[in-house]
């Protein structure tokens, strides 16, 4: 059997139907009512710190950064998606430390997500202290995380959580 290498790069415009079609394989039709996809609605992902995961020319994973507020700037991630059939290959982890690793050297403070606090965890990421970032509608308090950059970022936001609309 042959192995295809991983190859991740920044997202391309031209990668736009095929992460919506992943979303899709990975999410399915619900994935637009959930809090975490309400926290991005609107927004156009910071480009130079979304990436995705390639085997040969198929595209495996993603993820995306977007740009947020809560009385002051931070970044929303998500969706980060690995197709199904390629779970497990530390595909998910690649991406994650890429595009974290893109935003800290763009001087970007704080990231927040709604997600498995398990997994996050190896990533830096932490509950969000209950009242201080209050996200766009119902989450499990212990699925509502973020992730310092820089030290002392998190002490610059409070309050509601809105995606910073793009025109």
């Amino acid at each position: 059997m042959t192995s295809l290498p991983l190859v991740l790069r920044t997202e391309h415009p031209g990668d736009a139907q095929a992460i919506e079609r992943l979303h899709a394989r990975a999410f399915g039709p619900g994935r637009f009512a959930r809090t975490a996809y309400r926290l991005r609605e609107g927004t156009t992902p910071v480009a130079d710190l979304c990436f995705t995961a390639l085997v040969g020319t198929y595209l495996v994973g993603s993820v995306r950064l977007g740009p947020a507020e809560a009385q002051g700037p931070l970044l929303v991630l998500g969706p980060l998606t690995v197709d199904p059939s390629f779970e497990g290959r530390g595909i998910g982890g690649a991406l994650m430390r890429a595009s974290l690793d893109a935003a800290r050297a763009a001087g970007h403070g704080l990231v927040v997500l709604v997600g498995d606090a398990p997994y996050y965890r190896r990533f830096g990421f932490t509950p969000v202290p209950p009242g201080r970032l209050i996200p766009p509608g119902p989450v499990d308090p212990t699925r509502f995380l973020w992730c310092e950059l820089v030290s002392g970022a998190a002490g610059m936001v409070a309050g509601n959580v809105s995606a910073v609309r793009t025109r």
